[in-house]
């Protein structure tokens, strides 16, 4: 019998909570928390710094309180220049000594744009792909001191988003891959290719579904991609084009034990009505599991 249900975590940005200036209104830790339990949830990301206590001890029991665990956490830096990049290292290191004292396996890393927000792409040169490179072994080899292992998360308007850059990200070190199925989506992957491309180098998953229509204003530039967000672009699983079962049914076959994490990103402008808002979301996205679960 599969254990899959066993390995659904929740990220905070599925509550609408992230860290980018002017994004929306944060829900309370409590209820976040609180919720993530309630939908039947097991371990929880850190969100945006300072969201949870940032005491790893005081942190470790404010989640306990909720019947749930740390097992990861999204940590943006800019590695594409040398400028400035001893306070995104150390921004790194801080993240990696909190999550060590979690007890966290792992280290989500953002490869982040000088750009403020997530409304301008970008492609490295030759000369910013190697500093790049050298500043990302420099991470994991920080995050591998900790006892952590590297997901590196291609994100729509960072450094590393559509299929040629997580190619070549892939070829060019060992970093592992943090599989987010609407980011690489929406970057016009399929990420049931990109699965099978990483194979046994996918080591962590970010679960979330995506509008098609709004999807395709984003990649033209129509529409850009916070304004998507507020208007729904991501939606639960099953809600939208992605192939969220081709993607599970792929990694489980191929003996991926790792933890899948409820991410659909939304912005709110108030906290919703007890019982309404981002838990209908995610209350949906876990029955699609359990019907999924119970078919592997």
């Amino acid at each position: 019998m599969s254990d899959l249900l066993q390995r659904i975590a929740g990220g905070p940005i599925t509550w609408g909570v992230d860290g980018s200036p002017g994004w929306g209104h944060l829900m309370s830790p409590d209820r976040v928390l609180s919720e993530m339990k309630s939908t039947g949830l097991s371990a929880t990301e850190l969100g945006p710094d300072g969201f949870l206590p940032t005491d790893p001890d005081e942190l470790v029991d404010y989640v306990k309180g909720y019947d749930l665990r740390v097992i990861g956490g999204f940590v943006p830096a800019v590695l594409y220049r040398d400028r400035g990049i001893d306070d995104q290292l150390a921004t790194v290191e801080r993240a990696n000594s909190q999550l060590e004292k979690t007890g966290s396996e792992l280290v989500v890393l953002g490869p982040d744009s000088h750009h403020a927000g997530y409304d301008t792409e970008i492609e490295m040169s030759d000369d910013e792909w190697q500093v790049f490179l050298n500043n990302l072994e420099k991470v994991m080899d920080n995050a591998g001191e900790h006892g952590l292992s590297t997901a590196i998360h291609p994100h729509w308007g960072m450094a590393i988003a559509r299929q040629n850059q997580v190619e070549r990200v892939l070829e060019s070190c060992e970093v592992g891959l943090c599989l987010d199925t609407g980011h690489l989506y929406l970057s016009g992957s399929d990420p049931v290719d990109i699965a099978k491309l990483a194979g046994d180098r996918v080591n962590h998953v970010h679960l979330k579904d995506v509008d098609d229509l709004m999807a395709e204003r984003v990649r033209v530039g129509e529409l850009p991609f916070r304004q998507a967000v507020i208007d729904g672009m991501f939606k639960p699983l099953g809600a939208g084009g992605v192939d969220i079962g081709g993607v599970i049914n792929h990694l489980e076959a191929n003996n991926y034990r790792g933890w899948y994490v409820l991410e659909q990103d939304c912005a709110l402008a108030e906290d919703p009505a007890p019982g309404e808002g981002p838990v209908s979301d995610a209350e949906v996205s876990v029955a699609y599991l359990e019907k999924l679960a119970n078919r592997l």
